[in-house]
């Protein structure tokens, strides 16, 4: 059996692609059960969990980043949207040049991407968007013969530390130092927000200030609604009251509803002073928590039309939707040159060996028109020259060619004949009228064409066909002098422009067509007057 060869051209053990490299363990560093640094946070352990990460230790940023996600609704729904924005787009394979053994090299790989076993990847690679890197084990198995990843597991990155030295490599976690990982066994995705540490690049940094706030303002939020209308109870006690005699007191007014209740001694006296607009005092809580959802969008999507209703109405929507685009562009970006460099080389060489290029992947919609745009300005260039395949134009609409005897639906309009719309009748037949009256000498046109019709002159429709023939060759010709006018202003002299005239190769088979239909109408519009003559008419 050949030897697998990574894409360095190093042995690999096949045994070793099967098992396990980053598994929990039960009583070790990497436990499934990790840590809530959120519960009691204040603003100086925030400040130290920050520090602590940037020294080297991310253990409690990474678990406060995933406490982050489970408790705030707002910022979980923004984070995944952005994920899933990604992760539902088209994924495409180049090959790295038009040879045959490239071309094979691309199709190996896009028929492992049809298995959809990337795809479904995707979402998990990011989760890098918030922490500022993720790592995924890859499994490698055979599948129809061909040794190719066949599942993907997220990892907790609190599982993982960052090299001491560089600050970038990432390690296992073995409670020795950090393990370095094998590059053919796990995809390292780093999503910077911002240039600088990985660690430091996560929006989970920048947003845990925000939630942290948010928490404050929704707990004394949670306090207002509670004793909200609720009376306030105030127990008194004599001077000669004991201690447990106060404690009886206390719990008697404490067990009465909720908060709001004090015991005094009975010669003490205490003034509540009546707050106005109580109504108000509430939505200062509304617009607080909303303002921090709102710095959150900004920072997680760029903006905040697509989570809010703004006023603007269509316009500012539609600017809002460009950030938004822009934002799944770049997302795309980063994770197709991740897949580039760690996982297809890899695919590849496992099957073909090292080689010196690789096949391309590119995640995202195409840079294309809309389709309303496009097929607008397809109707006004056409008549002007421009042409285009037929099979493009199928696959822009999304229209497949029919098939066999399929029933057709559309298709392009029969072309109108030249006497389309003409009524003409042989004399003396049923429902004729009386033919106008024409000059002393008609032509033979005029005789042919008053002869064979009953409610227009033959003068109307000679210009009625010359018309015709006019606008048949009018596109043709627009299209011959929009080159030429294009060759005379880029041209800085007549000399110049001469010169580039007597070089253009002008297409003049649109006009040819037309000119020959205008003869062929010519022609037999003579041989039909020739007939008149010859009838004596």
């Amino acid at each position: 059996m050949m030897a697998i060869l990574d894409q360095y051209g190093k042995p690999i053990k096949s045994a070793e692609l099967k098992k396990p490299a980053a598994g929990p363990t039960l009583g070790g560093v990497r436990q499934v059960i990790t840590g809530h640094p959120a519960d009691g946070l204040t603003p100086r352990r925030l400040a130290a969990i920050h520090q602590a990460a940037a020294d080297g230790d991310p253990l409690r940023y990474l678990e406060l980043a995933e406490d982050i996600e489970e408790r705030d609704l707002h910022y979980l729904g923004v984070m995944a949207t952005r994920k899933r924005a990604v992760a539902q787009l088209p994924i495409t394979v180049k090959a790295a040049s038009d040879s045959a053994e490239h071309k094979k090299h691309a199709a190996h790989v896009q028929s492992w991407i049809d298995d959809e076993v990337l795809q479904d990847s995707l979402f998990d690679m990011l989760d890098a968007i918030g922490k500022g890197f993720s790592v995924l084990e890859v499994e490698w198995r055979y599948h129809r013969g061909h040794l190719c990843p066949r599942d993907f597991t997220w990892r907790p990155q609190s599982w993982f530390e960052f090299d001491r030295l560089d600050g970038e490599t990432v390690l296992l976690r073995d409670g020795t130092g950090g393990e370095i990982l094998e590059p053919h066994r796990f995809l390292i995705h780093r999503h910077k927000s911002k240039s600088g540490l990985t660690i430091r690049s996560g929006l989970a940094r920048v947003a845990s200030w925000a939630w942290m706030y948010k928490a404050f303002t929704l707990r004394d939020w949670a306090i207002f609604t509670q004793n909200f209308g609720m009376p306030i109870r105030v127990g008194k006690y004599g001077p000669n009251a004991s201690e447990e005699e106060k404690d009886v007191l206390w719990r008697a007014v404490s067990q009465i509803a909720g908060d709001c209740a004090a015991i005094i001694p009975d010669g003490m006296v205490i003034e509540f002073t009546e707050v106005g607009a109580k109504t108000s005092s509430s939505k200062l809580y509304e617009d607080r928590v909303d303002w921090f959802d709102r710095q959150i969008s900004k920072a997680v999507l760029g903006q905040t039309t697509t989570t809010d209703a703004v006023s603007g109405g269509h316009a500012v929507a539609k600017e809002h939707r460009l950030v938004q685009e822009d934002i799944e562009r770049a997302d795309a970006k980063m994770v197709s040159g991740t897949i580039n460099t760690q996982l297809v080389p890899n695919i590849v060489a496992f099957e073909f060996g090292p080689q010196d290029v690789y096949p391309k992947v590119s995640i995202g919609r195409p840079d294309e028109v809309e389709l309303g745009e496009f097929a607008e300005a397809f109707a006004k260039l056409a008549p002007l020259g421009l042409t285009a395949p037929a099979s493009y134009l199928r696959s822009r609409m999304q229209i497949p060619e029919a098939k066999g005897d399929e029933e057709m639906v559309g298709g392009r309009a029969p072309a109108p004949s030249p006497m389309a719309g003409l009524d003409f009748q042989e004399p003396g037949s049923a429902g004729g009228t009386t033919r106008p009256s024409l000059p002393a000498r008609p032509s033979g046109i005029e005789r042919m064409l008053a002869s064979r019709q009953s409610r227009q002159d033959g003068e109307q429709l000679i210009d009625r066909m010359t018309r015709r023939i006019e606008d048949e060759a009018a596109g043709a010709i627009a299209g011959l002098a929009g080159e030429i006018r294009s060759v005379l202003e880029q041209s800085g002299d007549l000399r110049e422009a001469v010169d580039k005239l007597s070089r253009m190769n002008l297409d003049p088979a649109a006009l040819s067509e037309a000119m020959g239909r205008a003869l062929a109408l010519s022609h037999l519009c003579g041989q039909a007057a020739l007939m008149d003559e010859l009838d004596g008419r």
